[in-house]
């Protein structure tokens, strides 16, 4: 299947290892032009070797903290420098710190906030006049099944994601006369370094090992078994085609079968 991504600009943030990366190398797969960017300039190095190995293509890479505002605009504009435009926006971001409403004060909130909600907000605004300007663009948002059925413990992470649900849902809205989608993938329990913190914390509280947290984990899914990052990331690269063209203001739930809801 032609997905009509050869020679796209995509940039995928907090992409240096586990979905983001995953995402990264499906695009770079495709033929795409790829962008990467990250806190840690030593991942980043060791993900652009990797893709460049496996693919032949030889990503462009900008560290950049989600909190900080002066990083997201100087990360879009080396972008821009680079490539001279961003055709697809991959909003990914780590998983807030885990924990209990009363445990969690409102420097947590505030940080979880920008990480989570703020940094999808502000990369979209930037990356929005040069999509209108071509009258066609896709922004994809990875969120969490939480978006969907909350999970305990993880109160910031089922507040904000959430609320970037309702802002992709607004904005497919009023961007769907460009020929501009706007989208969420909410991934299930995926093996990726974020999963295996959460495991270590739910293990220190039962007194388990982590080992038996992550078996247990993939029982509680009907497929028995936790995703691959891989599988997330292909239906993202799907929804970047031009198959998906007519696929907007959606949350995409990529979870095994996890979550109970119908809608």
């Amino acid at each position: 299947m032609d997905t009509g991504l050869k020679d796209m600009t995509v940039l995928v943030t907090a992409s240096s290892k586990g979905i983001g990366k995953a995402v990264a190398e499906c695009f770079a797969a495709e033929g795409s032009k790829i962008a990467i960017s990250s806190r840690s300039k030593e991942n980043l190095l060791s993900t652009s070797k990797d893709i460049k190995t496996k693919y032949g293509t030889d990503p462009f890479w900008s560290v950049c903290d989600l909190n900080k505002q002066k990083d997201i605009e100087h990360t879009f504009n080396a972008v821009i420098d680079h490539f001279g435009s961003v055709d697809i926006l991959v909003n990914n971001c780590g998983g807030p710190e885990p924990g209990l409403f009363h445990k969690l004060d409102d420097n947590q909130w505030e940080n979880a906030y920008e990480h989570v909600l703020l940094s999808a907000v502000r990369f979209s605004r930037l990356a929005l006049p040069g999509m209108i300007a071509k009258n066609r663009g896709r922004i994809i948002n990875l969120t969490s099944i939480t978006v969907k059925q909350p999970l305990d413990n993880l109160i910031l992470s089922n507040s904000f994601r959430a609320a970037v649900t309702g802002f992709t849902k607004s904005l497919s809205n009023e961007v769907a006369k460009y020929n501009i989608t706007v989208n969420n993938i909410a991934p299930g329990m995926t093996l990726t370094g974020r999963l295996y913190e959460l495991a270590v914390v739910e293990a220190k509280e039962s007194g388990k090992s982590h080992e038996e947290v992550l078996v247990e984990m993939s029982k509680r899914i009907p497929m028995n078994r936790l995703a691959r990052p891989e599988e997330i990331a292909s239906v993202v690269v799907f929804l970047a085609s031009k198959q998906a063209g007519y696929v907007t203001g959606n949350t995409i739930q990529v979870d095994g079968g996890f979550t109970k809801g119908i809608f």
